[in-house]
């Protein structure tokens, strides 16, 4: 007798579940009286702005000042999001490459060198051949950031070595030999 309403109880709840599973909803491709075209899917009116599009545009709008905070910024998000393709030094050759993926340009040729760094950004936001968009990981200021290292990648390799501190130029030799 005791369990009586406790097992009342839980035999409505249990009951009344069963209703999630039977929602009447449509499909994205279903046919529906609803509109008049006949469909469930529906495009957006025109005008519609995406969640933070606006901040998004106006952030990718304004480069940031380059300044050591961004490019070490910029070093933790290209080994984060772009070394495993590119690889540390920008050559293209990274583990997932290595794997059988196609290999990506190089930053080191002269299309990339002669680029704007808005190129890179743009690349990173929208994706380019097989690189999709990262667009939704990486943060418009976070691709400046990027874009302005990759820029400090390319200067690296061409540098004048005479124009190093003596002690780097005697490092140099010895890792040369």
């Amino acid at each position: 007798m005791r369990y009586g309403p406790l097992i009342l109880t839980l035999s409505l709840l249990l009951a009344g579940c069963d209703d999630m599973n039977h929602q009447p909803r449509y499909d994205s491709y279903e046919k529906s009286r609803l509109f008049a075209d006949g469909k469930a899917l529906q495009a957006p009116p025109d005008g519609t702005i995406g969640r933070d599009d606006l901040q998004n545009a106006q952030a990718l709008a304004n480069r940031p000042p380059v300044n050591i905070e961004l490019l070490q910024r910029g070093q933790q998000e290209f080994g984060i999001y772009c070394t495993p393709c590119h690889d540390t030094a920008g050559f293209g050759n990274g583990t997932v490459p290595a794997r059988g993926f196609p290999h990506p340009p190089s930053f080191h040729i002269d299309r990339l060198r002669q680029a704007p760094s808005r190129y890179f950004v743009e690349v990173i936001s929208k994706g380019h051949g097989v690189m999709y968009s990262y667009a939704d990981r990486v943060s418009p200021r976070d691709r400046w950031a990027i874009a302005a290292y990759i820029r400090a990648l390319q200067l690296s390799q061409d540098a004048d070595a005479a124009g190093l501190p003596p002690e780097d130029q005697a490092q140099l030799r010895r890792a040369g030999s």
